[in-house]
């Protein structure tokens, strides 16, 4: 099973469905139905597991076409607190040039 990390314990994991964002994966990218352990700082001592969830659906998107409603699913006052999160993190390249998957997921088993 793999792991979708995250780096802050948004708001948005105390519900049963909830959106993230991701770049495509190299190796094998997000799939339908596969389920994924969510973990807290994955790749950290203080790493915490969070559960279980399944990843519903799937739809690639740029981030200029992010509406600020989505981005406010996503734990973001509006689209331009995303963008600001998301160059403070990514090549401003990759963040013009390169889709991101909205993955939609459910928890199956939360800790």
């Amino acid at each position: 099973m793999r792991i979708l990390g995250f780096s802050k314990k948004w708001d948005k994991l105390k519900q049963k469905e909830f959106t993230t964002f991701r770049f495509p994966r190299r190796d094998k990218d997000w799939f339908i139905g596969e389920q994924v352990q969510i973990v807290y700082k994955p790749r950290t001592r203080g790493r915490e597991i969070l559960g279980i969830a399944e990843i519903t659906d799937s739809d690639p998107k740029y981030l200029c076409i992010i509406t600020d409603y989505e981005a406010k699913q996503d734990g973001f006052k509006n689209w331009r607190e995303m963008l600001d999160w998301m160059m403070k993190r990514y090549e401003f390249k990759k963040l013009r040039e390169s889709k991101m998957n909205k993955l939609t997921l459910r928890w199956i088993d939360e800790n």
